[in-house]
């Protein structure tokens, strides 16, 4: 994976409404995933209405990042696997979150995303969460290319 100074969700999905990382939703979180080197990588800034109690992150919330994130390292790996200019749409099959131990909101969090697995239209990828240096969260999630006629086909 190479970089590129534009986030993938500016970059592919500019009107793209999805809660987790849609630019164009702007109750979102709106993640700005971006590559570096073989990783995906974002750093998001949790606010006051994100907490799950005082002044920890909710773990929604944090499902909510890891998925989207993970999502967007598929995708970005499938277009690169078949020199595509774009990325195909792509959707969760499943996601598995480990809340390791609370996530503080003083701060920025930090994403970390790498493909494990791929095959044809599936991906799996694994991730961390981490806040003050240390890791919070981990999931590990299969993503799959969509085909026309489904839901998300156009999404972005």
């Amino acid at each position: 994976m190479s970089g590129d100074a534009a986030s993938l969700q500016d970059r592919y999905s500019p009107q793209g409404r999805c809660f987790g990382c849609g630019p164009a939703n702007d109750k979102g979180l709106r993640l700005k995933s971006r590559v570096e080197g073989d990783a995906v990588v974002c750093d998001f800034t949790p606010e006051p209405h994100h907490e799950a109690f005082p002044g920890m992150l909710n773990g929604g919330i944090i499902g909510a990042l890891l998925d989207c994130h993970s999502n967007w390292t598929a995708a970005y790996h499938l277009m690169k696997a078949r020199g595509a200019d774009a990325p195909p749409c792509t959707v969760t099959a499943d996601f598995h979150v480990k809340l390791k131990k609370p996530t503080p909101l003083g701060g920025p969090v930090h994403l970390r995303a790498q493909v494990a697995e791929a095959e044809g239209d599936r991906v799996v990828v694994e991730a961390t969460l981490e806040a003050g240096g240390r890791v919070t969260a981990t999931c590990r999630g299969t993503f799959v290319a969509v085909k026309e006629g489904h839901p998300a086909y156009h999404r972005w």
